[in-house]
């Protein structure tokens, strides 16, 4: 991808989700490859229940587990040999689930979805994203039921109930979560329009994209300060 100066060394495979697990797992996750080099990346595709995995989801949901989405920035991180293993190796669920949604809209910028059908399922899953914002915040502040929140992506989003079910199940046990996916992108879309802003002529995407992933998994802000950083640098 010519927006990207970093690549991944690692290679990443596509792999069913192993039949022990897959009804009670998400319908796609990502495993990194291991440090030596003996397992490549994995991208696990949840196949128990077909009509939870609509194919205009497929490209979208590939560009967030794979190549530009997880597996190159969680290798990217992992193959930083001048940094300490905890940046290396951590995570920072606003930092990585916003790369892996900010994952699935650059495509978009660089022409690369292959129809409307595909650039469809992409607007979904950011529908999905937007209204898990607010069955979180009323789950954990405004004390919504169970029932109420299942409720409400079930009227909103193109999800089946059983989907959404599952999804509700896992933001009750974890505050938060779903709602730092898209505080995440937002603030990666921010920093690129201001870096952009800042530099005019100068800016390169490409620049951008390797401060992002070259310094492993780091909090929101200490991000912002790198991408100032680098863009009083690029200033001269």
């Amino acid at each position: 991808m010519s927006c990207f100066i970093p690549k991944p060394k690692a290679r990443v495979k596509v792999k069913a989700v192993e039949a022990f697990r897959e009804k009670s797992a998400g319908r796609a996750f990502y495993q990194r490859p291991a440090e030596d080099g003996s397992r490549p990346g994995t991208y696990y595709a949840n196949l128990y229940r077909m009509q939870d995995m609509p194919t205009y989801d497929l490209e979208a949901l590939a560009y967030h587990e794979g190549i530009p989405g997880h597996h190159m920035q969680g290798t990217i991180s992992q193959e930083q040999q001048g940094l300490p293993m905890f940046r290396r190796h951590g995570g920072y669920t606003a930092y990585s689930e916003g790369w892996g949604l900010y994952s699935e809209y650059i495509p978009k910028e660089m022409g690369l979805y292959s129809n409307p059908y595909s650039d469809f399922g992409r607007l979904s899953m950011e529908i999905w994203r937007a209204c898990r914002l607010v069955v979180d915040t009323g789950l954990h502040h405004k004390r919504w039921t169970r029932e109420q929140a299942i409720d409400y992506l079930t009227a909103n989003t193109s999800s089946s109930v059983e989907a959404n079910t599952k999804a509700i199940e896992r933001y009750m046990i974890m505050p938060g979560q779903a709602t730092a996916y898209k505080v995440g992108m937002l603030k990666l879309l921010e920093l690129r329009e201001k870096a952009r802003a800042a530099l005019g002529d100068k800016f390169d995407i490409r620049g951008y994209h390797e401060v992002v992933l070259s310094n492993g998994a780091v909090p929101l802000n200490v991000l912002e300060d790198l991408v100032d950083d680098w863009v009083a640098e690029t200033q001269g």
